[in-house]
């Protein structure tokens, strides 16, 4: 087939990649002049471990494309996915701007020249339920006469592990009434779904309505972690413990149940307080929702007291380090991330950081400019500080050189918001240790 993916942000980049790796011609197309100039190169605008292999392999070999004429890529194929960002408005929606001009771009497209054929069109960005309709209706305004479809295709991909979901998907979700456009999905993602995962077929509406749900659902749960973490450090109790006991119950599951600072990136955010305003937007009132989106914010809060009340409240003037800028590990997206809230807490007030990330220290400067200080490796930036903060679970950080780490602190206080270390580990090697949901280990040196 040939496809047509318009926007190469991060979805828009791995669904084109991926659909060319499997034999399709695909157009991608970006505004960006020089965005498309450097991927026609292979240069790969953001950090998804694999996707530049696969990049550099279809443009050798033809069946990848870059452009920013949206006509040329529209003109060559018969499905057209829509990968756009859908940003918070002020009023906590999903802004479809960059969606609706597209669809008004179509519409002029199809009315000058209704010999292009039956086209459908995917939304794939993450859109409120009635979107379909809307751009249906943007299209069918300049060209009421020409045939299309326009169906529902959201993604399930899971930064840093995108290429293997979208190869490797758990399920596929169309939301199409059109038995022509059903029949052109089923034969695209037949290469994907060869050992025997499904796709459901739905209407366009349930199927907008699925994405948002799933994810929302997957926030409560980390939400709800957190809530049983904060209890336990009230309590006593050990939340890993009770992670164990709970997750092995297999109606809920052992997945997303790990207690931390919170969620961050630019889904789960985005997605709660998207639904949360459509529920309002239908005079419905979703409690559970506005829960969890409460919840997430108080928790780096709550962390921050952490580091607050072990210094009596006063930080003025200390050195801290920060391992993990990115919102999650094998990603270099900081868009909501708690690390980013956190440091800019512990700037109001008034102390000196230093940060390290594998991945995310373009990103994270981009964002911070030249207020903290960013180090070449995780040991640089431990000198002369006077704790170890961890927010980003990045693997090269769980099994360190401890001895090194206490040689280079001012004094071994580590704030752990991963809980990557073992108690009686640190209580051994004579760390002050915070972690979430469990006791504090005071050192006694």
């Amino acid at each position: 087939m040939n496809i047509a993916v318009v926007g190469t942000g991060y979805v828009g980049l791995v669904t084109g990649t991926c659909f060319a790796e499997t034999g399709n011609t695909v157009y991608c197309v970006d505004i960006d002049a020089e965005k498309i100039k450097k991927l026609k190169k292979g240069v790969v605008p953001i950090y998804e471990p694999g996707l530049d292999i696969l990049i550099e392999r279809n443009i050798k070999v033809g069946r990848l494309k870059f452009t920013t004429v949206l006509a040329d890529a529209v003109k060559e194929s018969n499905l057209i996915f829509l990968c756009l960002p859908t940003p918070q408005d002020d009023d906590g929606s999903a802004d479809l701007q960059y969606v609706l001009k597209v669809a008004d771009d179509l519409g002029k497209m199809f009315r000058s020249d209704p010999g292009l054929g039956f086209k459908v069109i995917i939304n794939k960005s993450t859109v409120p339920v009635g979107t379909s309709e809307k751009v249906k209706n943007a299209i069918k305004k300049h060209s009421p006469g020409y045939e299309f479809d326009v169906a529902s295709n959201p993604e399930f991909l899971r930064e840093g592990m995108a290429v293997d979901d979208f190869m490797k998907p758990e399920r596929v979700v169309v939301g199409t009434s059109s038995p022509k456009t059903k029949d052109m999905m089923e034969q695209l993602y037949e290469p994907f779904v060869r050992s025997g995962n499904p796709i459901y077929f739905m209407d366009e509406k349930s199927a907008e309505v699925t994405k948002y749900a799933a994810n929302s659902f997957l926030a409560t749960k980390i939400s709800f972690m957190n809530e049983i973490a904060n209890l336990c450090e009230i309590t006593g109790a050990e939340v890993d413990k009770v992670r164990i006991g709970v997750g092995s119950d297999s109606r809920i599951g052992k997945r997303f149940l790990f207690p931390g600072v919170g969620y961050g990136g630019s889904c789960f955010p985005k997605d709660v307080i998207a639904l949360i305003n459509t529920a309002k937007e239908n005079k419905y009132d979703f409690k559970i929702l506005k829960s969890v989106y409460d919840i997430n914010k108080n928790q780096i809060i709550r962390f921050f007291k952490k580091i607050e009340n072990h210094y009596s409240k006063d930080l003025e003037g200390k050195t801290f380090t920060v391992w993990g800028l990115a919102f999650k590990p094998n990603t270099d997206d900081v868009r909501e991330a708690p690390a980013i809230r956190l440091i800019e807490k512990l700037l109001e007030s008034k102390v000196k950081v230093k940060a390290y990330d594998p991945a995310a220290m373009e990103t994270g400067r981009r964002i911070l400019k030249d207020k903290i200080e960013f180090c070449e490796t995780p040991y640089d930036a431990l000198e002369n500080s006077d704790a170890l903060i961890i927010v980003t679970e990045w693997n090269e950080f769980r099994t360190p050189d401890y001895q090194k780490i206490k040689k280079m602190l001012k004094k071994p206080v580590i704030f752990d918001g991963r809980n990557l270390y073992d108690l009686s580990k640190m209580e051994e090697m004579g760390f002050t240790y915070y972690s979430i949901g469990r006791k504090a280990v005071i050192s006694k040196q």
